[in-house]
């Protein structure tokens, strides 16, 4: 295969959301045998080992950090000299409390502690959604406490001891380490570097699937994410020309040639969509319409089983241009479209008006016919055809492309669960 094969090999390997289910490793799993060891979990923590101790590279949540620190403590107990998270999400800096012991620097880029205020601002309501994406029964939780019973499984919320703006180098017991700042999910994200051993690890600074298309807005809840820091990150990690590429899930990226050549494909891909994006609008073209037809060219294909082509486009619209499309007096008001057409259903008939939703649906186009049973609900909520419509509509989205990306797949699993139910 020549290099570009390779780069399409690796995005069909790594399919999407089948990767983002949590995987632990036991024992500690050998990244780079004697240097490096990965603990996986919601999001993989890493040791690096010294010449006496170690460094430990994210912690997982607060509920898995028993299980990382028990296999790291395995292959070496410590010293733990430092502690560095590549951002702020609670995925990775959950367990900084457990692993800290007496002498232990926690290290983070200096927008940590803004990131972790934003996080928690919005903490209550992204509790109320995880359960669309995540485990909330505890299962994953639940077995680790039972493996490690009396350590605590309190979620972190600390403050680094040391922040740096650009560059960190340290020479922690014989080990060469250097700190890069960086914008990816986060505006804290931190590229570590062993420049002796080329090894690179950015955890989920390109998103936790490589290489695919980058979430710029995340349907769970979150800021947006500024595409040209991205691609300047993007930009910064090649020009590292690392050896190995380690991501916050599955295997490390090997060999310096598909590394770069994937995060070539990447830059260009998202390049593209902005590019194609921006002459949409000054073209007049509308969001709707520019989410329907923008489409990477084949020689620019990346996964999209993490963040979408069409939902980059309607982010880039309101990064630029606003929640204002500029179509309709009625955008500058509380919506009320679904109670103008449940007024439309109750002058035409429900009757009539599942006939029409049915007759969408037959013809493929999901969408409208959530559209108008969302309207037909609110005037027969108890009406089995419409929530039987509702239900088919979500699986023909399934079974039609919705089930690649792990954030569209969860949304319209929970959907089809709540409208598949019995009354």
């Amino acid at each position: 295969m020549n290099i570009q094969q390779q780069v399409d090999h690796l995005i069909d390997t790594r399919p999407g959301k089948e990767l983002l289910r949590p995987v632990y490793d036991d024992p500690a799993h050998p990244i780079v045998e004697g240097l490096v060891y990965r603990s996986g979990g919601t999001t993989a923590a890493y040791m690096l080992l010294t010449d006496s101790g170690r460094v430990i590279v994210n912690t997982g949540m607060g509920y898995e950090a028993p299980h990382h620190k028990r296999v790291f403590d395995a292959i070496r107990p410590g010293p733990t000299h430092h502690i560095i998270t590549t951002q702020g999400h609670v995925d990775h800096l959950g367990g900084v409390d457990l692993f800290t012991e007496p002498g232990t620097t926690y290290i983070a880029q200096a927008n940590n502690p803004a990131h972790q205020r934003d996080d928690k601002r919005i903490q209550a309501l992204r509790m109320r959604t995880a359960g669309i994406w995540f485990d909330m029964l505890g299962t994953d939780a639940r077995r680790i406490a039972t493996e490690n019973p009396g350590v605590s499984m309190n979620q972190s919320e600390p403050t680094p001891d040391v922040l740096f703006e650009d560059r960190l180098d340290l020479d922690v017991d014989g080990l060469r380490i250097e700190l890069y700042a960086a914008v990816g999910e986060t505006t804290d994200c931190v590229v570590v570097w062993l420049p002796e051993h080329r090894v690179a690890l950015v955890s989920n600074l390109f998103g936790p699937l490589f290489p695919h298309f980058p979430n710029i807005n995340t349907i769970r809840g979150d800021k947006y994410r500024f595409v040209e820091p991205q691609l300047a990150t993007n930009r910064m990690v090649r020009a590292l020309e690392p050896e190995i590429l380690v991501t916050g899930r599955h295997e490390p990226i090997v060999g310096a040639e598909l590394i770069g050549a994937s995060l070539d494909r990447l830059h260009d891909a998202v390049t593209w969509v902005h590019t194609e994006a921006l002459a949409g609008f000054n073209a007049g073209i509308d969001v709707w319409t520019l989410m329907d037809t923008i489409e990477l060219p084949p020689e620019l294909r990346v996964g999209q089983g993490y963040g979408k082509v069409s939902w980059a486009v309607r982010t880039f619209w309101e990064e630029y241009i606003g929640w204002f499309r500029l179509q309709s007096t009625t955008e500058l008001y509380s919506d009320r479209s679904v109670s103008a057409l449940c007024e439309l259903v109750e002058v035409a008939g429900v009757e009539a008006a599942l006939e029409r939703a049915e007759a969408a649906l037959a013809r493929g186009d999901a969408p409208l016919a959530l559209r108008l049973g969302e309207a037909i609900v609110l005037v027969a909520p108890d009406d089995e055809r419409v929530r039987a419509l509702m239900a088919a509509s979500h699986q023909h989205l399934l079974d039609n492309g919705g089930d690649v990306s792990f954030w569209e797949s969860g949304w319209l699993r929970t959907e089809l669960a709540r409208w598949s139910a019995p009354r």
